[in-house]
Formats: structure tokens, sequence, C-alpha cells
């Protein structure tokens, strides 16, 4: 385990709305604010998305199960904002649900606001970026 301490820095409140595209518009206001590290929160509903929904076996690294929608759904998502070089990259895992089918995942793409989307993010204080891990395949958050 490796981990840091850090402080609240800002807090924004976001509205997003119909079509935005969640993951672009999230990348924009990271950079547009300089948010280098933060946790997202977000309610409301995606039109559309694609979604990893986990490992198809568990191995490193993974291949990923890939599901995606386009027929309106509801979201409940915590996330968090981390660079790598010089890019923001947002990782969103979400509870992405329509009638009594339930889904649990980790947005990827298309991700294609339906009415709106309301999102609290918190930006951190602290040194976090994320690295490329050739072990995984994944980029993930390096703690120095």
């Amino acid at each position: 385990m490796k981990y840091t301490k850090g402080k609240i820095k800002r807090i924004f409140v976001v509205k997003f709305e119909h079509n935005d595209n969640l993951l672009s518009e999230l990348t924009k206001l990271a950079r547009k604010e300089k948010i280098k590290s933060g946790i997202i929160h977000l309610l409301g509903a995606l039109e559309k998305a694609e979604f990893v929904a986990g490992p198809k076996k568990v191995e490193i690294p993974p291949e990923p199960i890939w599901r995606k929608f386009d027929d309106g759904r509801e979201i409940l998502g915590f996330g968090t904002i981390f660079w790598k070089g010089n890019e923001p990259k947002i990782h969103i895992h979400a509870c992405i649900g329509r009638e009594d089918k339930v889904n649990l995942g980790c947005i990827r793409s298309g991700a294609e606001v339906y009415l709106v989307i309301e999102a609290i993010i918190i930006e951190i204080d602290a040194t976090v970026a994320r690295k490329y891990d050739e072990k995984t395949g994944l980029d993930l958050i390096d703690i120095n």
C-alpha cells in the first residue's frame, strides 16, 4: 500500500446538459481549471455509453468485458481526476440502470448525457499522477 495526504482545495458544482459528452466535458473542465487531483460525484442519466463491466478472467493484464447501451439509463457515479503528463485522465465507475436491470462498470467512451447530470468535483491539493503500468496495461495512480 502507498498513500499520500492532501487537503481540499476547491469545490465545483457542475451541470452537464442534454447531449453533452460527459468525459470530454470533464476533461475540458479539468484542463481549463487546472484540476490536477480530484474526486467526482455524479448523478443523472446517460442516453448512451460504452463501459467495462469487469475482466473476462481474473488475470493480469485483464481482458475487459465491454458493454454498451443507447436506451437512456440512470447513473450514480464516482470518479477521479489525475493527470498523466500534460493531460487530465478521468476515471469513472457508475451504477447504470433502467427498469430492473442494473450494471456497474467503468465508463469509457461515448458517454452522452440524457437530460442532465449533476456533478460535484472536489479538488484535492496533493501530488498524485497517472503512470502507465506495463504489468497491467493500465494507467494507474502514482503516489510519490
